[in-house]
């Protein structure tokens, strides 16, 4: 495989204008990321002001995450084909469209379509910033790139909540998504003055294959229903549409094997630092997954804090993460991604395994230090896997790999946040989690936690395995 540098990117680097096109990048995933932390906050309001339950208020949420996920992949794919410059600034405008809808919007069936739309956006927003990063930077400055993506993403997530209740309080919920107007117009601005432009990457006769993306996205919206529908509570629906997910997941590969001009070749599946990134992120959003089920509920139930309170500790693991970002990904720089990463999930195992074992009576102080360990190795472990799967590909797809990398971790945060949460209340011992002891929550808390210990632990596992 060729590793020559792209032709876009030798002027840009030689006058050392990279920082605006990384801008430009950074804010796409800043926006992409607020877009569901922000929205978070705001649902009791909807919920009061279109006269709705939670059930149905919820999919203000899920219909965002959901878009992303179908769409992802081939939004990276299409990027590969017609050229990731022309398409990021669609995704960019098609977001910025839909918040302007969204805050717009009469009626919660209207905003829960322009959420769908949104979505779709930040799709490609997501797909195409890590593929952009190998066209604007030698490969042994890329880990610091990515380590900026990453420190964007954290901020988004840290930030959200802050911003869209200050914005509820003062303006009104609308302006939770109308506040993304002029960011949305600032990053299409940024992107289309200083982002290189496309050039033929495809091999030729290379087509979109759009009968292999509908396939894809019909498995993958019946596992994350599978995953989401009864909040917990498996039913025969929820088994209905897990087979119906591994049977589209077959069906997808089998026609995808046949067909000339693929939207994923199985092969590249077979790649062993591909296969076992995509396996290690997974594994590592699952865990991550944990801290966002059990945290809230420990945090005032079995250490008694009240809802400020436990979300100025759950605050914690966000800064910790944007902390984290950029020095991660200069590590990686400096010595390889292989290395680091391993690292990386030797702390998150450790942490893991702490919070299993931390006592109640270590109070708030037991919860945030072995969070901080934790979060410390998702972050470096992020900057590492991603620097290092996309080191090895090539340059005409890296729109499909990064949209690939992204699929996987949205896979393991629908899987956690239905998987941890059955884990969780298994070991409390009661459906009813809002009613448990603050003795049961504890206990579900280790369970929960030396479930995502071993998931952790086999994700270095793989990382080692792979160390040649």
């Amino acid at each position: 495989m060729s590793q020559s540098l792209p032709q876009s990117a030798p002027a840009a680097r030689a006058g050392g204008a990279v920082a605006w096109p990384l801008a430009s990048l950074a804010l796409s995933l800043l926006l992409a990321s607020l877009g569901t932390s922000s929205a978070n906050v705001g649902l009791p309001t909807l919920a009061r002001v279109f006269d709705a339950p939670f059930s149905l208020v919820q999919w203000i949420v899920l219909a965002y995450l959901l878009a992303i996920t179908l769409c992802v992949v081939g939004a990276g794919r299409l990027g590969d084909l017609i050229g990731r410059r022309r398409l990021l600034l669609a995704g960019i405008a098609v977001f910025t469209a839909a918040s302007a809808l969204c805050g717009l919007a009469s009626s919660l069936w209207l905003l829960l379509a322009a959420r769908a739309l949104q979505g779709a956006g930040a799709a490609v927003m997501m797909a195409l910033t890590m593929a952009f990063v190998g066209d604007l930077l030698p490969r042994e400055r890329t880990g610091s790139a990515m380590g900026l993506l990453g420190t964007m993403s954290a901020v988004g997530t840290a930030l959200g909540p802050t911003l869209g209740g200050a914005l509820i309080a003062a303006l009104g919920w609308r302006w939770i998504f109308l506040a993304n107007l002029p960011l949305g117009l600032l990053a299409m601005a940024l992107a289309g003055r200083y982002l290189p432009a496309d050039r033929p990457r495809a091999a030729a006769g290379a087509r979109f294959d759009a009968a292999g993306t509908l396939l894809l996205a019909a498995a993958l919206a019946a596992y994350a229903l599978a995953m989401t529908l009864g909040r917990g509570h498996f039913s025969g629906l929820n088994a209905g549409l897990l087979l119906a997910a591994v049977a589209g997941g077959w069906l997808f590969l089998r026609v995808e094997a046949r067909t000339a001009s693929p939207l994923l070749d199985p092969a590249l599946l077979r790649q062993p630092r591909l296969g076992a990134g995509l396996a290690m992120n997974a594994l590592v959003s699952t865990v991550m997954m944990a801290t966002l089920v059990v945290g809230p509920f420990y945090l005032t139930q079995a250490l008694g804090l009240s809802a400020a309170q436990a979300g100025l500790a759950m605050s914690a693991g966000p800064v910790v993460s944007a902390l984290c970002g950029v020095p991660a990904g200069r590590l990686v720089d400096r010595y390889g991604a292989g290395r680091i990463m391993r690292a990386a999930l030797a702390a998150l195992a450790v942490g893991t395994a702490l919070l299993a074992a931390a006592p109640a009576t270590l109070g708030v102080a037991g919860y945030i230090g072995p969070i901080g360990v934790l979060t410390v190795g998702y972050a470096v472990f992020q900057a590492a896997n991603n620097t290092g799967v996309m080191a090895a590909i090539g340059a005409h797809q890296r729109g499909l790999v990064s949209g690939m990398l992204n699929l996987s971790r949205n896979l393991g945060l629908v899987t956690g946040a239905s998987v941890m949460g059955a884990v969780f209340a298994s070991g409390a011992g009661a459906a009813d989690l809002a009613g448990a002891s603050a003795a049961a929550v504890a206990r579900g808390m280790a369970l929960t936690f030396g479930v995502a210990a071993a998931l952790g632990a086999t994700a270095l596992v793989i990382a080692w395995r792979g160390r040649g």
